[in-house]
Protein backbone atom coordinates (compact mmCIF):
# COMPACT_ATOMS: atom_id res chain seq x y z
CA UNK A 1 0.00 0.00 0.00
CA UNK A 2 1.32 3.43 -0.94
CA UNK A 3 1.01 6.62 1.11
CA UNK A 4 -1.39 8.01 -1.51
CA UNK A 5 -3.63 4.96 -1.17
CA UNK A 6 -3.46 5.30 2.63
CA UNK A 7 -4.58 8.94 2.40
CA UNK A 8 -7.46 7.97 0.11
CA UNK A 9 -8.65 5.16 2.39
CA UNK A 10 -8.25 7.37 5.47
CA UNK A 11 -10.36 10.09 3.86
CA UNK A 12 -12.97 7.57 2.76
CA UNK A 13 -13.26 6.08 6.26
CA UNK A 14 -13.27 9.42 8.08
CA UNK A 15 -15.69 11.25 5.82
CA UNK A 16 -18.07 8.51 4.77
CA UNK A 17 -18.35 6.91 8.24
CA UNK A 18 -20.40 9.91 9.39
CA UNK A 19 -21.74 11.41 6.18
CA UNK A 20 -24.78 9.50 4.84
CA UNK A 21 -22.88 7.88 1.96
CA UNK A 22 -21.64 4.51 3.41
CA UNK A 23 -18.01 4.06 4.43
CA UNK A 24 -18.01 0.31 3.80
CA UNK A 25 -19.52 0.83 0.35
CA UNK A 26 -16.89 3.40 -0.61
CA UNK A 27 -14.06 1.25 0.75
CA UNK A 28 -15.26 -1.69 -1.37
CA UNK A 29 -15.70 0.54 -4.44
CA UNK A 30 -12.28 2.22 -4.20
CA UNK A 31 -10.49 -1.04 -3.42
CA UNK A 32 -11.89 -2.25 -6.76
CA UNK A 33 -10.91 0.97 -8.57
CA UNK A 34 -7.37 0.98 -7.10
CA UNK A 35 -7.07 -2.82 -7.44
CA UNK A 36 -5.83 -2.98 -3.85
CA UNK A 37 -4.67 -6.48 -2.97
CA UNK A 38 -4.00 -8.12 0.38
CA UNK A 39 -5.53 -8.82 3.76
CA UNK A 40 -5.72 -5.55 5.68
CA UNK A 41 -7.22 -6.64 9.00
CA UNK A 42 -4.86 -4.58 11.15
CA UNK A 43 -5.33 -1.61 8.83
CA UNK A 44 -9.12 -1.91 9.14
CA UNK A 45 -8.94 -2.06 12.96
CA UNK A 46 -6.86 1.14 13.09
CA UNK A 47 -9.27 2.97 10.76
CA UNK A 48 -12.19 1.97 13.01
CA UNK A 49 -10.21 3.18 16.04
CA UNK A 50 -9.62 6.54 14.36
CA UNK A 51 -13.33 7.13 13.73
CA UNK A 52 -14.18 5.90 17.23
CA UNK A 53 -11.81 8.49 18.72
CA UNK A 54 -13.42 11.17 16.54
CA UNK A 55 -16.87 10.38 17.99
CA UNK A 56 -15.57 10.18 21.55
CA UNK A 57 -13.81 13.53 21.31
CA UNK A 58 -16.60 15.40 19.51
CA UNK A 59 -19.27 14.11 21.93
CA UNK A 60 -17.00 13.93 25.00
CA UNK A 61 -19.54 15.67 27.25
CA UNK A 62 -22.32 13.25 26.26
CA UNK A 63 -19.96 10.28 26.62
CA UNK A 64 -18.90 11.38 30.12
CA UNK A 65 -22.56 11.73 31.12
CA UNK A 66 -23.26 8.22 29.84
CA UNK A 67 -20.31 6.86 31.81
CA UNK A 68 -21.41 8.67 34.97
CA UNK A 69 -25.06 7.68 34.52
CA UNK A 70 -25.10 4.26 32.77
CA UNK A 71 -28.82 3.78 33.51
CA UNK A 72 -30.02 7.20 32.37
CA UNK A 73 -32.75 7.45 29.75
CA UNK A 74 -30.26 8.21 26.97
CA UNK A 75 -28.07 5.28 28.00
CA UNK A 76 -31.08 2.97 28.00
CA UNK A 77 -32.02 4.15 24.51
CA UNK A 78 -28.50 3.39 23.25
CA UNK A 79 -28.77 -0.12 24.73
CA UNK A 80 -32.17 -0.54 23.08
CA UNK A 81 -30.79 0.64 19.74
CA UNK A 82 -27.80 -1.71 19.96
CA UNK A 83 -29.81 -4.88 20.62
CA UNK A 84 -31.69 -5.07 17.28
CA UNK A 85 -28.51 -4.07 15.46
CA UNK A 86 -26.60 -7.01 16.92
CA UNK A 87 -29.49 -9.42 16.26
CA UNK A 88 -29.71 -8.35 12.60
CA UNK A 89 -25.94 -8.52 12.15
CA UNK A 90 -25.94 -12.09 13.45
CA UNK A 91 -28.90 -13.06 11.23
CA UNK A 92 -27.42 -11.56 8.05
CA UNK A 93 -23.75 -12.24 8.85
CA UNK A 94 -23.11 -14.60 5.94
CA UNK A 95 -25.08 -12.46 3.48
CA UNK A 96 -23.18 -9.33 4.55
CA UNK A 97 -19.78 -11.04 4.16
CA UNK A 98 -20.78 -12.17 0.66
CA UNK A 99 -21.98 -8.63 -0.12
CA UNK A 100 -18.42 -7.32 0.37
CA UNK A 101 -17.60 -8.87 -2.99
CA UNK A 102 -19.43 -5.85 -4.39
CA UNK A 103 -22.26 -7.64 -6.19
CA UNK A 104 -24.99 -5.73 -4.34
CA UNK A 105 -23.08 -2.46 -4.05
CA UNK A 106 -24.85 -0.47 -6.82
CA UNK A 107 -28.29 -1.43 -5.51
CA UNK A 108 -27.38 -0.55 -1.91
CA UNK A 109 -26.03 2.86 -2.94
CA UNK A 110 -29.23 3.57 -4.85
CA UNK A 111 -31.37 2.32 -1.93
CA UNK A 112 -29.63 4.80 0.39
CA UNK A 113 -30.18 7.56 -2.18
CA UNK A 114 -33.90 6.80 -2.28
CA UNK A 115 -34.09 6.77 1.52
CA UNK A 116 -32.43 10.19 1.73
CA UNK A 117 -34.89 11.66 -0.76
CA UNK A 118 -37.88 10.14 1.03
CA UNK A 119 -36.70 11.43 4.41
CA UNK A 120 -36.28 14.92 2.96
CA UNK A 121 -39.84 14.84 1.64
CA UNK A 122 -41.43 13.42 4.80
CA UNK A 123 -39.38 15.13 7.51
CA UNK A 124 -40.61 18.27 9.22
CA UNK A 125 -39.18 20.90 11.59
CA UNK A 126 -40.39 18.80 14.50
CA UNK A 127 -39.55 19.38 18.16
CA UNK A 128 -40.66 15.86 19.06
CA UNK A 129 -38.25 14.18 21.49
CA UNK A 130 -36.70 10.83 20.68
CA UNK A 131 -38.45 7.92 22.39
CA UNK A 132 -37.35 4.39 23.26
CA UNK A 133 -39.47 3.12 20.38
CA UNK A 134 -37.66 5.51 18.06
CA UNK A 135 -34.31 4.27 19.38
CA UNK A 136 -35.30 0.68 18.57
CA UNK A 137 -36.37 1.72 15.05
CA UNK A 138 -33.02 3.49 14.52
CA UNK A 139 -31.27 0.37 15.83
CA UNK A 140 -33.07 -1.76 13.25
CA UNK A 141 -31.99 0.67 10.54
CA UNK A 142 -28.42 0.45 11.82
CA UNK A 143 -28.53 -3.34 11.61
CA UNK A 144 -29.69 -3.26 7.99
CA UNK A 145 -26.91 -0.78 7.22
CA UNK A 146 -24.23 -3.42 7.78
CA UNK A 147 -24.55 -4.15 4.06
CA UNK A 148 -21.88 -2.18 2.15
CA UNK A 149 -23.50 0.70 0.29
CA UNK A 150 -26.26 1.24 2.85
CA UNK A 151 -25.17 4.17 4.99
CA UNK A 152 -25.29 3.66 8.77
CA UNK A 153 -25.58 7.36 9.57
CA UNK A 154 -27.90 7.94 6.63
CA UNK A 155 -30.31 5.12 7.49
CA UNK A 156 -30.45 5.95 11.21
CA UNK A 157 -30.83 9.71 10.77
CA UNK A 158 -33.42 9.26 8.02
CA UNK A 159 -35.39 6.86 10.22
CA UNK A 160 -35.45 9.42 13.04
CA UNK A 161 -36.48 12.24 10.72
CA UNK A 162 -39.23 10.20 9.05
CA UNK A 163 -40.60 9.38 12.51
CA UNK A 164 -40.70 13.10 13.25
CA UNK A 165 -37.96 13.49 15.86
CA UNK A 166 -36.04 16.71 16.41
CA UNK A 167 -33.15 16.99 13.96
CA UNK A 168 -30.22 17.77 16.26
CA UNK A 169 -31.19 15.09 18.76
CA UNK A 170 -31.67 12.57 15.97
CA UNK A 171 -28.24 13.30 14.48
CA UNK A 172 -26.38 13.31 17.81
CA UNK A 173 -28.08 10.07 18.89
CA UNK A 174 -27.15 8.48 15.56
CA UNK A 175 -23.49 9.21 16.24
CA UNK A 176 -23.63 8.15 19.90
CA UNK A 177 -25.34 4.86 19.05
CA UNK A 178 -22.50 4.14 16.61
CA UNK A 179 -19.99 3.84 19.48
CA UNK A 180 -20.93 0.28 20.60
CA UNK A 181 -21.10 -0.85 16.97
CA UNK A 182 -17.70 0.60 16.05
CA UNK A 183 -16.24 -1.10 19.14
CA UNK A 184 -17.92 -4.37 18.14
CA UNK A 185 -16.52 -4.04 14.60
CA UNK A 186 -13.04 -3.52 16.00
CA UNK A 187 -13.43 -6.54 18.29
CA UNK A 188 -14.61 -8.68 15.36
CA UNK A 189 -11.65 -7.62 13.20
CA UNK A 190 -9.22 -8.30 16.07
CA UNK A 191 -10.72 -11.74 16.66
CA UNK A 192 -10.44 -12.51 12.96
CA UNK A 193 -6.85 -11.28 13.05
CA UNK A 194 -5.94 -13.58 15.92
CA UNK A 195 -7.51 -16.53 14.10
CA UNK A 196 -6.25 -15.89 10.59
CA UNK A 197 -3.27 -13.62 11.16
CA UNK A 198 -3.19 -9.88 10.68
CA UNK A 199 -1.76 -10.06 7.20
CA UNK A 200 0.81 -7.60 5.96
CA UNK A 201 1.21 -4.55 8.21
CA UNK A 202 2.07 -1.31 6.42
CA UNK A 203 3.48 0.84 9.22
CA UNK A 204 3.88 4.27 7.60
CA UNK A 205 0.72 4.08 5.44
CA UNK A 206 -1.31 2.85 8.43
CA UNK A 207 -0.16 5.76 10.60
CA UNK A 208 -0.97 8.23 7.81
CA UNK A 209 -4.39 6.66 7.22
CA UNK A 210 -5.16 6.75 10.96
CA UNK A 211 -4.38 10.48 11.25
CA UNK A 212 -6.31 11.31 8.07
CA UNK A 213 -9.34 9.25 9.16
CA UNK A 214 -9.35 10.86 12.60
CA UNK A 215 -9.14 14.46 11.35
CA UNK A 216 -11.60 13.95 8.49
CA UNK A 217 -13.91 12.09 10.89
CA UNK A 218 -14.06 15.07 13.24
CA UNK A 219 -14.76 17.34 10.28
CA UNK A 220 -17.50 15.11 8.87
CA UNK A 221 -19.31 14.86 12.24
CA UNK A 222 -19.31 18.66 12.58
CA UNK A 223 -20.41 19.08 8.97
CA UNK A 224 -23.20 16.51 9.31
CA UNK A 225 -24.55 18.15 12.47
CA UNK A 226 -24.76 21.37 10.44
CA UNK A 227 -26.12 19.67 7.32
CA UNK A 228 -29.04 18.02 9.13
CA UNK A 229 -30.47 21.49 9.81
CA UNK A 230 -29.16 23.57 6.93
CA UNK A 231 -28.70 21.30 3.92
CA UNK A 232 -31.17 19.33 1.85
CA UNK A 233 -30.30 15.68 2.41
CA UNK A 234 -31.33 14.75 -1.11
CA UNK A 235 -28.04 16.26 -2.36
CA UNK A 236 -26.31 13.31 -0.72
CA UNK A 237 -28.88 11.16 -2.51
CA UNK A 238 -27.95 12.67 -5.87
CA UNK A 239 -24.29 11.90 -5.17
CA UNK A 240 -25.10 8.31 -4.20
CA UNK A 241 -27.21 7.83 -7.33
CA UNK A 242 -24.21 8.86 -9.43
CA UNK A 243 -21.85 6.60 -7.43
CA UNK A 244 -24.37 3.78 -7.69
CA UNK A 245 -24.44 4.06 -11.49
CA UNK A 246 -20.63 4.20 -11.64
CA UNK A 247 -20.33 1.14 -9.42
CA UNK A 248 -22.34 -0.92 -11.94
CA UNK A 249 -19.32 -0.62 -14.25
CA UNK A 250 -16.67 -1.12 -11.55
CA UNK A 251 -17.79 -4.09 -9.49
Amino acid sequence: MTIIEAIIFGLIQGLSEFLPISSSGHLVLFSKILSTQGDFIFFSVLLHLATLLAVLIYFHKDVMELIKHPFSKKAQMIYLATIPTIVLVLIFKNFVEDAFSGALLPFCFILTAVLLVISQILSTKSTKKLTKGGAIAMGIAQGIATFPGISRSGSTICTGLILGYERNETASFSFLMSIPIIIASMAYELLKGFKLGFGQIFVAPTIVAFVVAFISGLFSIKFMMWAVNKLKLYWFGVYLLIIGIISFFVV
